[in-house]
């Protein structure tokens, strides 16, 4: 099957200082695939600069391939038909995304009108379908209202039904339920999920919660500073993480079943753009650093176990087989 979207050496620097370092990465049709980091370690970055939403002040290079439509170096009025219509993207704060001086269904028919060319009563019928297919109560009676009006939760709904109304490919969510408190985050993950079954739609779930990915997602990218550092199937991320910083985003997590232990945090912080060491990005966190790391970064490589890697030292094994399903399962929960 050939992929629904291709990223290929893609980089991204801001007043000259580099932020991506060469990002390849693909998503089948109907795929769900995760990327998961720190804040500051590219993730969001990554797909603003796909769909040339990033600054005038960034310089991007690289190859971003939409099916059979070259996205890299596009004009303004081609990346207009491939946002919003066949790609969509949401964001972590719908109470900014939404404009505050319009009614709901006013913004609705709007994007309706925009993507599908839809108006008048066939706009409005087909807002209240989408506004009913995210699970707003009385859709009808709430058409009119104003975003201020709705609760964080509902105002992510409505994001995510105008994000819908273009009938997209592909779906990208930024952090989608930050914002939320940890009830209304499950239901939005659960309306994700069942949203991409029911339209085979395409979606990428950025987060930095690995409970939500693994609940939406099929397979996992682990950027850090920049660059990814391991991606694989997720139950295969879970189960084993090789990559050092992949099983010190699981040690930090908190344990719900046996003995309390100390949190396992890890050490220092994503380092700055303008002051990246000049071998491994993670060695000055890293416990199993050697000189070596120091000296050159380490390339993406394909594994045998169906994972990439970009690690000279690492952890071989270092989840128990019996321990790999059980954490899965409190991460989960």
């Amino acid at each position: 099957m050939s992929n629904l979207i291709e990223i290929r050496d893609l980089r991204v620097a801001f007043d000259g200082v580099p932020v991506l370092h060469g990002i390849d990465l693909d998503v089948a049709p109907g795929e769900a695939v995760g990327l998961v980091g720190e804040s500051g370690c590219g993730k969001s970055v990554t797909w603003l600069a796909a769909l040339g939403l990033l600054p005038s002040r960034a310089s991007v290079s690289g190859s971003v391939r939409l099916g059979d439509t070259d996205l890299s170096g596009a004009p303004q009025a081609k990346l207009e038909t491939v946002r919003g219509g066949r790609i969509a993207m949401i964001f972590q704060d719908p109470s900014s995304a939404l404009n505050p001086v319009l009614k709901v269904g006013r913004q609705l028919c709007e994007a309706l009108r925009l993507h599908r060319g839809l108006t008048g009563r066939a706009a409005r019928a087909e807002a209240l379908r989408l506004m009913d297919l995210v699970g707003i109560p009385d859709a009808a009676g709430r058409f009119s209202l104003y975003p201020h009006e709705f609760s964080g939760g509902q105002c992510q709904r409505l994001m995510i039904a105008m994000a819908l109304a273009g009938e997209p490919e592909l779906l990208v969510a930024d952090e989608p339920t930050t914002a939320l408190d940890a009830t209304i985050q499950a239901q939005v993950l659960d309306l994700l999920s069942r949203l991409r079954a029911e339209m085979n739609m395409a979606l990428v779930f950025i987060s930095h919660d690995l409970g939500a990915v693994a609940q939406v997602c099929e397979r996992v990218h682990v950027m850090y500073a920049g660059r990814i550092v391991e991606q694989g199937p997720v139950d295969l991320l879970f189960d084993q993480p090789h990559h050092p910083y992949t099983r010190g985003l699981f040690d930090a997590i908190p344990r719900l079943h046996g003995p309390r232990t100390p949190l396992v945090p890890i050490p220092g912080t994503v380092p700055d753009p303008r002051k990246l060491p000049s071998g491994c990005a993670f060695a000055p966190r890293c416990a199993r650093a050697r000189r070596f790391c120091d000296e050159e970064a380490p390339r993406l490589l394909p594994q045998r176990d169906r994972r990439s890697l970009a690690c000279a030292y690492p952890l071989r094994g270092a989840a128990p087989e019996a321990d790999g399903p059980a954490r899965r399962e409190e991460v989960l929960q």
